[in-house]
């Protein structure tokens, strides 16, 4: 594909290959997780797939690139195995693989974003899960 860019400046500076090697490192730990990757693996058939298709997501959060079509809260919401409690464990990885393969301040910005997201996903799926009749959850 080639890059698209908006008219926007990148959140901050990282490299396609930064980046690449982060969700390596990343999704290689959830496949090796006694939860996640049970979790995972009940949708994902084709690592290097998803992990392109997760690349162009982060590019288009990041970088602005216009890349990335897709509907991932959906996508969360549609998959009854997902649990609130995965996103705490989720991020824990993500931040591992952050810091292990960033800079502190790179790492630190992306983690950011993807604490962000990650509340909003945890918020929908507790929302899914909640009985009819139980009183709303506050966040």
């Amino acid at each position: 594909m080639s890059e698209t860019r908006s008219a926007l400046p990148p959140k901050f500076d990282i490299s396609h290959d930064d980046m690449d090697r982060v969700l390596a490192r990343f999704y290689a730990n959830v496949r090796r997780h006694p939860e996640l990757g049970a979790v995972f693996g009940a949708h994902v058939k084709d690592w290097p797939a998803h992990e392109e298709k997760i690349g162009r997501f982060w590019r288009n959060a990041i970088l602005h690139e216009r890349q990335y079509d897709g509907f991932p809260q959906r996508v969360h919401l549609m998959a009854p195995e997902v649990k609130e409690h995965h996103f705490a464990l989720w991020l824990g990885l993500f931040d591992d693989a952050l810091t292990a393969e960033l800079d502190a301040e790179t790492a630190a910005k992306w983690s950011e974003i993807a604490h962000r997201i990650g509340r909003a996903f945890r918020m929908g799926i507790a929302q899914r899960d909640q009985p009819q009749d139980a009183p709303p959850k506050l966040f």
